[in-house]
């Protein structure tokens, strides 16, 4: 059995948010990101790296944390008891981005590590994440191509395994009190230690390293296509389900607040901008229905 290696996931999660900042930064072509690094009072601490009002991205925060303690709160581990009584650690990178054009969709991933350890007995461990595509006007040949690249990045861990996660992130995103979808889907894995580390291991890598040939090639074929204050309106209106499954359901999140962490890093994942509206329904024919009616619910799109 490989020895679990907090410090090397550690290395490969700094070297990701670079990574991804710098393919972001280029495709806006602005200012950057911002970065804020701050410390876990009760331990660790993390890079929180913003841009916002760039040209291309309204908002796109990509965060790196790293927060361990003597044990967790009583809240994290009634549902796990065999956490009680151990120390932790959980590191992660997590990014949302809100784009300013309502072509091009919001998206988000996130590839993280968890270990809890106690003295003579094995670590608990596991690895998770994944990423969704979150359109407001989509494109089937958009969609094609992301769910074409999730899958590649799982094809090398067995020919299930697409199937197996894809349909985790169907469940997972899927907004109870909606009735739809959050969107067209992805990847989400969790809990995932059955194959040892270093194959769990390699397989977080694999996820985090295909997000941005799944994203970068949507926003650029996206980024300049024309839009008026309709689309716009649209977008807001929709941004606003997002909003409603990060505060209600997102495990990261409820995650996050109940280990005291650091809140302006958690709530970054918000949008700048978003609105609601009472009862509000798509004109039958319209681009907006077309959403509703052809994409908010789970498919397989590379039928």
């Amino acid at each position: 059995m490989s020895e679990v290696n907090p410090e090397a996931v550690k290395t490969y999660l700094l070297n990701l948010q670079d990574e991804i900042c710098h393919a972001l930064a280029e495709e806006d072509g602005g200012d950057g990101f911002v970065e804020d690094s701050w410390e876990r009072e009760e331990g660790g601490g993390g890079r929180s790296r913003v841009l916002e009002e760039g040209k291309v991205f309204e908002k796109a925060g990509i965060n790196f944390s790293h927060v361990y303690g003597p044990g967790l709160p009583a809240s994290a581990t009634a549902h796990r008891p065999e956490l009680a009584g151990r120390s932790f650690q959980a590191m992660g990178v997590s990014l949302v981005i809100h784009p300013r054009n309502p072509y091009v969709p919001t998206s988000h991933a996130n590839v993280r590590f968890f270990v809890a350890e106690k003295e003579g007995a094995d670590p608990v461990w596991w690895f998770g994440g994944g990423f969704d595509l979150t359109p407001f006007y989509p494109f089937r040949e958009d969609v094609i191509h992301w769910h074409s690249v999730a899958k590649q990045a799982c094809d090398p861990f067995g020919e299930e395994v697409y199937a197996r996660y894809k349909k985790w992130c169907d469940d997972y995103f899927y907004i109870k009190h909606r009735d739809e979808t959050r969107g067209v889907g992805g990847l989400f894995f969790d809990d995932l230690n059955e194959w040892g580390f270093d194959k769990s291991f390699a397989f977080m890598q694999s996820v985090g390293d295909h997000f941005i040939p799944a994203y970068r090639p949507i926003v650029t074929q996206r980024k300049d296509h024309e839009y008026g204050e309709r689309e716009r309106d649209f977008q807001l209106y929709r941004r606003g389900r997002y909003v409603e499954f990060n505060l209600v359901y997102d495990r990261g999140t409820l995650f996050g607040l109940q280990t005291g962490g650091r809140t302006e890093s958690i709530l970054m994942s918000l949008p700048p901008l978003t609105q609601w509206r009472y009862n509000w329904q798509p004109e039958p024919g319209t681009p907006e229905a077309e959403l509703y009616n052809h994409y908010l619910q789970p498919q397989d799109w590379l039928a």
